[in-house]
């Protein structure tokens, strides 16, 4: 090579990288027909760390700081290369920047329903979601494993890996925590710790390091909620037999209220109602021993009590007590049938 060849390469004496975008893990500094003079500086900023590669080995690994590249802090460059200390010749190697700042609002949830053995139900299917972050912990793990020579290695490149992993997880620590699903709601703080420390030792496997990991909600599909619905109705009624009695005391008003046609719907509605109220009452009577009484027998024909008076009847319109021969009610006027 000729001295003017070699003085017209073209030396790259500041290496530095500022992020352009959010969402950028590993980037790898352009260096295409490009040599990095011995002496130049690198610029490693808080919250990203540097590796130099050559000839596919990683050879030395930077921090935040502002470095002089040559042969006193290549020690292991050096040795790869047989440089000698006082050999001065540009370096022939990539640089990849790492970022090791939090990669946070990462979220994570299950597609599908994951099945559970529960204390209390038996088997369970199970959604959740929530959130979780990370960062690069060890540039070399994450180059070798993950990142490669790629020039740049996004969030969103390993975001799925991840999310599987955790939904992988999942299921294990539904089953070794033991908490019946009706307490996880209040234990999802704990639960989601306690499914952290069993991804914390997958993520460093990556490079990376799990920072947070939080369950924002679980529930059950939408056949099983509506079940789990109904047990929880069940049990707020309670007593059964007093809600009976509730449920007629509510529906005396639609009872009197159902169309029937006319004055004699409205009179037969109402017939219906009292018939009923007295069928609550007898009911809340105790009986003997202080045991609640049967109803008192009723005259379906008229709605009378059967063992009162034969020769009365009650108005159709208002309800009053009349003769049974009256024609009209001396009451309301109404005309009977």
């Amino acid at each position: 090579m000729s001295i003017r060849s070699f003085l017209s390469k073209q030396f790259i004496d500041v290496i530095q990288w500022t992020e352009s975008e959010d969402g950028v893990l590993a980037y790898r500094y352009p260096m295409q027909d490009m040599e990095i003079q011995n002496g130049g500086k690198l610029t490693v900023r808080e919250s990203q760390m540097a590796a130099f590669v050559n000839e596919g080995r990683i050879a030395d690994i930077f921090g935040p700081g502002l470095y002089t590249l040559n042969t006193h802090n290549l020690p292991l460059l050096t040795d790869l290369m047989n440089w000698d200390k006082q050999f001065e010749s540009p370096f022939k190697s990539d640089v990849y920047f790492f970022s090791t700042r939090l990669q946070v609002n990462q979220h994570w949830g299950t597609p599908n329903p994951v099945t559970i053995r529960d204390k209390e139900f038996g088997a369970v299917r199970l959604r959740g979601f929530g959130i979780y972050s990370y960062r690069i912990s060890d540039p070399r793990v994450f180059y070798t494993k993950i990142s490669g020579t790629r020039d740049i290695y996004r969030v969103g490149d390993v975001e799925g890996q991840l999310r599987n992993t955790i939904i992988g997880r999942m299921s294990d620590t539904f089953a070794e925590s033991s908490v019946p699903f009706l307490d996880m709601a209040a234990n999802q703080i704990a639960l989601g710790q306690k499914i952290a420390e069993f991804l914390k030792p997958v993520f460093s496997d990556l490079g990376l390091s799990l920072d947070t990991f939080v369950v924002e909600n679980l529930s059950l599909p939408d056949e099983l909620q509506k079940r789990l619905d109904e047990r929880i109705g069940m049990n707020m009624v309670g007593d059964m037999g007093r809600y009976t009695q509730y449920q007629v005391a509510q529906s005396m008003p639609i009872a009197a209220g159902n169309e029937g046609g006319g004055a004699a719907g409205i009179g037969v509605g109402l017939g219906a109602g009292l018939t009923m109220a007295q069928s609550m009452m007898n009911a809340m009577k105790p009986g003997p021993g202080g045991a609640p009484g049967a109803p008192a027998a009723t005259t379906p024909a008229t709605g009378a009590p059967a063992g009162g008076d034969a020769t009365s009847k009650f108005c159709i319109n208002c309800g009053k007590p009349m003769a049974r021969a009256a024609k009209f009610c001396p009451e309301c006027g109404s005309a009977q049938q």
